[in-house]
């Protein structure tokens, strides 16, 4: 007879724990314990409990291979989640850990493997073969492929929260905070509204402080301040929500017929446009890709749009600057080029237009395509093709948790119409964005049909470090059959890749984790704070561009913002989705542990160690600015995309 020491984790959010029976059985090399009933006096399996048992067996297991977990009803359905399992052989051998994080539901069957990470070349018994084989069938058949659109990333076949297995949910925590940050703001500002309408719509631009009550940042009050200013349009194109946007310009577009004449008096003293253009001092945004795209109708009433081209420069005294705005991608005696020597309403307005083609590329281009759908990829892909026990599923799935598919679902009633990836979010008529749902797939389109994803000059080397560790050889890639299925469903699904090397490998993981994290921290944590001072940033504009500089009025601007309506749902939504989640888990903070090596764990304490440096070291460049940029503070990136 032989005693093991079982120990059974359960989860720690809200209703992880269960009052249902639970069997364990110890698979092993030569035998399986028998069926035993986990029961120790009082309550087992509460919320956040670590429970030990004995498991007694009357013939030797042999080295153990798996550990099996039933969950049997008692007198209601009662859903758990496992987090983890341990099991101590007899004699004092090395205890056993068994990574589980998923939830059991209705009277199921689970068998989990101990934690070492293995290749399917590792795996040479014909249990844990059968094992790999069955956990991917039935991945593959729970995750499935749709394609929402042609020609963009596939998503995840799911419509609503209950097409979603339990495991890809935002726990109920993550939901109730969801739900009442969102009830909050609109609460607030649907009180701000009625007060304004109460009195009176806008008339001028200061009314638009009377939709700040209590939802503001330090940096959303310093734009409302400040944004008239060019040199503050300037900064916002190098260290707002989407720097990508501004490019260095040799020559300007044939499109684009600025002569020196017009911005002399924007340049330092003793130069010219043609010394600057050579001297890599001016640089361009060139919002083509909004040029012809169809856009909104909210209430009956068509909404507008420009592909504007804008010229900046960088002036050594007064820093980056716009210097000509161009409404339109053809010139033209109704497509004037504005300056700053025009007439300040019209070159403010001018500024707006740009700041509002921002908000397109920025919302659905920056943030949405590149981010959310991309990385949706990556994560289907990898529930699909890679067993719990792969090495790259263990490093996918610490730093890129797949409760994102979520984001967009929850029970109020705005979002109920809204499918798991966020492809209606921006162009919903209740989002009041400037461009129709259509044209959200269209621009996509656009965007997807030359865009490259595995250019990356850089590896993490946290993740090579693990590739490393793993694959000895670029052949042990190359023979990996599962991780080539997976480079293939990531392929067919969206983007286009191949994978041979390691140094491929680690090039690719670390691009997914990179916009999982840092990069959809870029773009998402500042939106509040760039776009709740809606001048700054509109979401849609009621009239069409100007096509005369003399004849842009105060009344005029009112009329093409967003009304008071619009204005207020900017300003709830950017509020709701871009302030730091209670919930948050910084980047390298994994809550699941899913390696039990020792070079494994070494590894990640090293870039634990590695992120506070990082940390410290933007701090230091930070320090004294009047406007400082944190957004990429490791302690403010969260490990996946959330939200």
């Amino acid at each position: 007879m032989e005693v093991y020491t079982v120990t059974v984790a359960t989860g720690t959010s809200e209703y992880s724990g269960t009052n249902n029976y639970i069997y364990v059985t110890l698979v092993g090399e030569e035998g399986e314990s028998e069926r035993t009933l986990l029961d120790n006096p009082g309550l087992d399996f509460c919320r956040g409990a670590v429970d030990q048992y004995k498991v007694t067996t009357h013939s030797h297991l042999g080295s153990l291979l798996l550990v099996r977990l039933q969950k049997q009803r008692y007198w209601l359905e009662d859903n758990w989640f496992c987090r983890y399992v341990t099991v101590e052989p007899p004699g004092g051998d090395k205890v056993l850990t068994f990574p589980c994080y998923r939830w059991l539901i209705g009277d199921v069957e689970v068998e989990i493997r101990e934690g070492t990470a293995k290749t399917l070349k590792d795996d040479s018994l014909p249990q844990l073969l059968a094992h790999r084989k069955t956990e991917l069938q039935e991945r593959q058949t729970t995750y499935r492929w749709v394609t929402w659109a042609p020609g963009i990333p596939r998503c995840i076949d799911a419509k609503t929260e209950a097409d979603l297995p339990q495991d890809a949910r935002f726990d109920n925590e993550k939901r109730s905070d969801f739900e009442h940050s969102l009830h909050y703001a609109l609460l607030e500002l649907s009180l701000k509204k009625m007060a304004i309408r109460f009195g009176k719509s806008w008339s001028d631009l200061d009314d638009f402080k009377r939709i700040f009550w209590k939802l503001r940042s330090p940096i959303a009050e310093y734009c409302m301040e400040h944004w008239k200013e060019d040199s503050f349009f300037g900064y916002q194109c190098m260290n707002g929500c989407n720097p990508r946007m501004i490019k260095r310009c040799k020559k300007l577009p044939d499109n684009f017929p600025v002569v020196a004449d017009m911005v002399q008096s924007s340049m330092a003293p003793r130069t010219n446009l043609d010394k600057e253009l050579k001297a890599g001092n001016i640089y361009l945004l060139d919002y083509v890709l909004l040029d012809g795209i169809p856009t909104n109708t909210i209430r009956g009433k068509p909404q507008y749009i420009a592909a504007p081209l804008c010229l900046l420069y960088q002036h050594p005294d007064n820093g980056l600057i716009p210097i000509a705005i161009q409404l339109e991608q053809t010139p033209g005696l109704d497509t004037p080029i504005f300056l700053p020597r025009d007439p300040p309403l019209a070159w403010l307005l001018a500024k707006m237009w740009v700041r509002h083609a921002e908000f397109q590329v920025f919302q659905l281009l920056s943030h949405l395509l590149r981010t959310h759908l991309v990385v949706e990829v990556f994560c289907v892909a990898t529930l699909r093709q890679l067993p719990a026990v792969h090495p790259i599923y263990k490093v996918s799935h610490i730093t890129q948790s797949c409760s994102f598919l979520l984001e967009d679902l929850n029970d109020c009633d705005w979002f109920k119409e809204m499918p798991i990836n966020q492809s209606r979010f921006f162009s919903h008529p209740r989002m009041l964005c400037g461009l129709a749902r259509p044209s959200s797939a269209a621009l996509w389109r656009k965007v997807w049909q030359c865009e490259t994803i595995v250019t990356v000059p850089f590896s993490f080397s946290f993740v090579s470090g693990m590739v490393s560790l793993f694959y000895q050889s670029d052949q042990d890639v190359q023979e990996d059959l599962e991780l080539q299925a997976w480079i293939r469903d990531i392929s067919q699904e969206g983007l286009s890749s191949t994978l041979s090397t390691r140094e491929e490998l680690s090039t690719l993981l670390s691009v997914s984790i990179f916009t999982s994290t840092a990069q959809h921290a870029a773009t998402n944590n500042g939106q509040f704070d760039w776009c709740a001072w809606v001048p700054n940033t509109p979401c849609t504009m009621r009239h069409p561009p100007p096509t005369d500089k003399d004849a842009v009025t105060m009344e005029m601007i009112m009329a093409t913002l967003p009304d008071v309506s619009q204005s207020c749902v900017q300003m709830a939504i950017t509020w709701h989705l871009g302030r730091a989640q209670p919930d948050a888990i910084p980047l390298g903070k994994y809550t699941e542990e899913h390696f039990t090596e020792k070079r494994a764990r070494e590894l990640i304490d090293r870039f634990r160690a590695e992120l506070k440096e990082i940390e410290g070291h933007i701090m230091s460049q930070n320090e004294g600015l009047e406007l400082q940029y944190l957004y990429l503070l490791p302690s403010r990136v969260e490990n996946s995309i959330t939200i």
